[in-house]
């Protein structure tokens, strides 16, 4: 069987893949639902146990910082274990973890359990993007990454408006233990899919012989640090979400000093740019699909153009227009930053070995919450300090065609470094 045939198969039959996928998007979904129903219930927490601010904040925290410091053991259990063991465990724990918030009765206790509930999630974006990347075809990796990625922006909106109405009318506790109960349903029937099977970690040193040597801790290290488009698209990543994040923090901040608009209103503003991703995500997918078919390396170049684009839309909203235009500028951008996201993570698929996905996208994980989503707000925030958050926001521009420069780059490697990916054909349990 050639490597052309098997990467245009399916393991499964298009129904059942399909099935496997809706299960995937319901729990990116519940787990984006229950880690940001919090916010919604800030306003609550502060009046029954006069919280600060900065706790407030550190609710919020609490998940990402777990999820850097499990991310990777968590996808050494989901390459080395089991993908759909391990993603039903973590969204039974999440989702456990979520709905005893609604038990806890000081800061402290509120605190613990959302770092459990960061834990639960480590590695579900690493097992879900691994268990995707086995079960469709290569060249529909981007677009099915696309519409996977849209579940972000919707469980966001759905968790922080649901929590809001919830809490208002019944009570902040019953707002963690109603989000909790949809994700537990769908995490049990998880346990049931069928799979491919572990990929066993073994490199071909002979290929006339077809002979094949076990993989050691040096070999695996080498396979990452040896592959230049999967490095320079881990930091890309970190320069993209750095811009994404910022934003997403900012903008109501933005609307309501530099637009003089009340709270409510900045802040309908800012979540609209965001949930404009629904559009983005699976638009840039199937684009840089449809482009692959006629040049190889397109998963990066397209991410490039993304990035250049972006920087310019972003550089004439902050730096040359103001008002209603502004805003219509502001809105486009947040259509067309996130269209990079599905193209960049099916490259941290296409040159990594099979059996190493979920590490992989631990990997890009970890490097973008580092360099990207945590640095982004504070040196957004410590600029506009010392400015103003007009001025802190036009430097965005400059992180885009850094992140652009680096996915260009990346595209030079991008055929060699496919081509010497260990050809594994995979098997359904």
């Amino acid at each position: 069987m050639s490597d052309q045939q098997v990467s245009r198969e399916y393991k499964l039959s298009k129904g059942y893949t399909t099935y496997v996928f809706i299960l995937l998007f319901l729990l990116y979904f519940f787990d984006y639902v229950d880690r940001m129903v919090v916010t919604s219930l800030f306003p609550f927490l502060k009046a029954d146990w006069g919280l600060s601010d900065a706790q407030c904040g550190m609710m919020v925290s609490a998940v990402y910082w777990s999820i850097i410091i499990f991310t990777i053991p968590v996808s050494i259990l989901v390459d080395r274990w089991s993908r759909k063991k391990t993603i039903g465990l973590m969204a039974v724990v999440w989702s456990i973890a979520t709905a005893v918030c609604a038990l806890t009765k000081s800061f402290t206790q509120l605190f613990a359990t959302r770092t459990i509930i960061g834990i639960g999630e480590a590695g579900y974006a690493p097992g879900g993007t691994a268990m995707l990347s086995g079960l469709y075809p290569e060249e529909k990796r981007s677009r099915m990454m696309g519409i996977w990625n849209a579940s972000i922006p919707l469980g966001s909106a759905v968790g922080i408006a649901l929590g809001g109405i919830i809490a208002t009318n019944w009570g902040w506790r019953h707002a963690f233990g109603i989000v909790a109960l949809p994700g537990l349903i769908v995490a049990i029937l998880f346990f049931f899919v069928k799979d491919y099977k572990t990929v066993n970690l073994v490199k071909t040193v002979d290929a006339n012989k077809d002979a094949k040597a076990r993989m050691g801790f040096k070999d695996i290290f080498h396979e990452f640090i040896n592959t230049p488009s999967l490095v320079l698209t881990y930091f890309g990543f970190a320069g993209m979400t750095f811009v994404t994040t910022s934003l997403i923090v900012w903008l109501p901040t933005f609307f309501q000093r530099v637009h003089g608009l009340p709270e409510s209103q900045a802040g309908i503003k800012g979540g609209s740019v965001m949930l404009l991703a629904l559009i983005g995500s699976p638009l840039g997918g199937l684009l840089a699909d449809l482009w692959m078919k006629k040049r190889h390396n397109a998963r990066l170049l397209f991410s490039a153009i993304v990035a250049i684009i972006t920087a310019v839309i972003l550089f004439l909203a902050f730096s040359v227009f103001e008002g209603n235009i502004q805003y219509v500028f502001i809105l486009f951008a947040g259509l067309v930053i996130v269209a990079f996201l599905p193209a960049a993570a099916a490259v941290t698929q296409d040159v990594v070995h099979p059996g190493l996905r979920a590490v992989s996208y631990a990997i890009c994980a970890i490097v973008q919450n580092l360099l990207g989503s945590s640095l982004g707000p504070i040196v957004i925030g410590s600029i506009s300090d010392a400015y103003d958050i007009q001025f802190a926001l036009t430097i965005l521009p400059g992180f885009l065609l850094v992140a652009a420069a680096l996915f260009f780059a990346g595209s030079f490697f991008y055929t060699r470094d496919f081509a010497k990916v260990e050809k594994v054909v995979l098997e359904i349990e």
